[in-house]
């Protein structure tokens, strides 16, 4: 009796146990939790920066291009995103260290934080106080 699995199935049987769990950077805004959600902050430590590549990349090249978003170093922090309130009360964190530069950017975006054309460049009238919207709400009578 052989217990050797062929190479197919004992391939895939790797594959699925080596890739990297996407449940953990999926994240969905709760809007109730986020009125009045107008600013937000990358706390982060430098060293953990340099064993994440990513995070690295969107904090030294991205944030400058977003209004309202700024970086705070942290000695020993985890990179979490800090979504802040009017009065810079503290709404959410989230934790950046499992997500790509990519999911960086969409989440900032979904948040509704204006991303410049330059650093300098300037804020539309808009997303000067208030750079996260909720989602459109659709109407039945939207045509009225």
């Amino acid at each position: 009796m052989s217990l050797l699995l062929p190479p197919l199935p004992l391939l895939l049987l790797l594959a699925a146990l080596a890739a990297p769990a996407t449940a953990a950077t999926t994240y969905r805004p709760d809007w109730n939790r986020l009125k009045g959600l107008t600013r937000a902050r990358v706390e982060t430590c430098g060293g953990q920066l340099n064993r994440l590549k990513e995070v690295k990349a969107f904090v030294t090249q991205d944030i400058p291009f977003y209004h309202n978003l700024v970086m705070k170093h942290l000695p020993g922090a985890d990179p979490e995103l800090v979504l802040l309130g009017r009065r810079y009360e503290e709404l959410e964190r989230i934790p950046l260290s499992e997500m790509t530069r990519e999911e960086i950017n969409a989440l900032v975006q979904e948040l509704g934080f204006y991303r410049k054309a330059a650093p300098d460049a300037q804020v539309p009238p808009e997303y000067v106080w208030a750079p996260a919207r909720p989602p459109e709400e659709t109407s039945d009578h939207a045509d009225l």
